[in-house]
């Protein structure tokens, strides 16, 4: 049985639980806080010397971190990853954009709202955090005007990437009103078979 390693409150962790989720695979959860400094324990980084979550485990004892190549690891061979080779090009050039243009900005003003205390110096990086932010939305919002997901004409482990920050971006200070095909396709992926809602 996989086992992973991450904390509920993580997009990039729900990410992992979701396709796991979605794809019936049966694994174990093991709760990290990384606030309370539980990534840089011995143990931990023995398995993943960057100190971050989430980190899968696999059967033979194998580690494997960073979100979206336990995405792509667990999504091999089913229709969550396209078998043919632009399918899988488009799947990563979404989840690259995830990662560099999305992500950054999303999800670091999610956590300085979320976890730091209000006079934070770092609230001062919001409005470019969030004019960032909403670029990329735009870019989004774009394609989902002419195609119902990201890649291959349906769901695929590209939307689970992007919806894992996109459906509480509100956190971050992001509204959402503007982005109406983003809306909908939020929907969409709710929609989704043994789809699982963010763990409080």
């Amino acid at each position: 049985m996989f086992t992973v390693y991450g904390m509920s409150d993580s997009g990039n962790c729900y990410k992992v639980r979701l396709a796991l989720d979605q794809l019936a695979i049966a694994h174990r959860w093991v709760e990290v806080d990384t606030r309370r400094g539980e990534t840089h324990s011995a143990g931990f980084l023995a398995r993943n010397p960057n100190g971050q979550v989430p980190t899968l485990v696999l059967e033979d004892g194998a580690c494997l971190p960073e979100s979206n190549a336990i995405l792509n690891y667990l999504a091999e061979g089913t229709a969550l990853l396209p078998a043919d080779r632009l399918g899988r090009a488009r799947v990563l050039q979404w989840m690259f954009f995830e990662q560099y243009s999305h992500e950054p900005c999303v999800a670091v003003a999610r956590a300085i709202l979320r976890y730091l205390p209000p006079d934070s110096p770092r609230r001062a990086e919001l409005p470019r955090l969030q004019e960032r932010g909403n670029r990329a939305l735009g870019v989004m919002e774009q394609h989902l005007q002419k195609e119902p997901f990201f890649a291959a004409g349906r769901y695929t482990i590209a939307d689970i990437a992007l919806y894992a920050y996109t459906h509480c971006a509100a956190d971050g200070g992001f509204d959402l009103i503007a982005f109406p095909a983003v809306r909908n396709w939020l929907a969409r992926v709710r929609a989704q078979p043994r789809h699982i809602v963010m763990p409080a």
